[in-house]
């Protein structure tokens, strides 16, 4: 979700409304380099947030920078009888969200604002590939039948295991997994290259164009 779908993060945003953004900046840089780990993250940001309603979280939900056209690519998704899934770092209760915008499936962090961490419930990178596949299982899908799209290192475990991946304003970490790589500010482009890698049929593109990089794979 974070970077792919919206040009930021959920977290960062919702700090911002509470009024912490550069503490959560700071931890977002130390987690980015490692310094401590997914469930010190949320034991430290979940008080930061103690203050936040439901109100706020709407609000930050309706403020963020989403890319255009999410809701053309998830009602094409569903007409062509396709599953759209979001597997996500970021909080569970945010990326539920988008289910409202047409999304089927939304799996996140199980944590609340001002809550206790249950560290079984924070997610992780490996987490996307657990989850991907228990998805794909339960659909009766095979890796062949999904395209994945990432921005960021903690997408790079479910890159490795699937052959049609498409990297999105991705870091060079990513990259270098991906099958093609999109930069631009527009879903529906990435979402075309996503189409040609899984079977070739078209989608009809919006007017600004598409950027598309070779990347990792021919």
């Amino acid at each position: 979700m974070d970077g792919t779908l919206l040009a930021g993060s959920a977290c960062l945003e919702l700090s911002r409304r509470a009024g912490h953004i550069g503490d959560v900046e700071e931890m977002e840089e130390r987690w980015g380099r490692g310094e401590i780990g997914h469930v010190e993250f949320y034991e430290l940001l979940l008080p930061l947030w103690a203050e936040l309603g439901e109100e706020d979280i709407e609000e930050v939900f309706a403020g963020v920078p989403w890319l255009a056209g999410i809701e053309e690519v998830w009602r094409d998704i569903d007409a062509r009888g396709e599953r759209s899934v979001v597997i996500t770092l970021s909080p569970q209760f945010f990326a539920d969200k988008l289910r409202g915008l047409g999304l089927h499936e939304a799996y996140g962090a199980e944590v609340l604002a001002g809550g206790e961490v249950v560290p079984e419930r924070v997610l992780t990178p490996e987490s996307k590939v657990y989850i991907a596949t228990e998805v794909l299982e339960r659909l009766g899908l095979g890796s062949d039948d999904t395209v994945a799209y990432g921005d960021s290192a903690s997408d790079v475990p479910l890159f490795e295991i699937l052959d049609n991946t498409v990297s999105v304003n991705g870091s060079d970490s990513l990259a270098e997994h991906a099958a093609v790589a999109y930069r631009g500010s527009d879903l529906r482009e990435a979402y075309a290259l996503g189409r040609e890698l899984l079977d070739g049929t078209p989608f009809l593109l919006s007017p600004t164009g598409r950027q598309k990089e070779d990347a990792g794979k021919p």
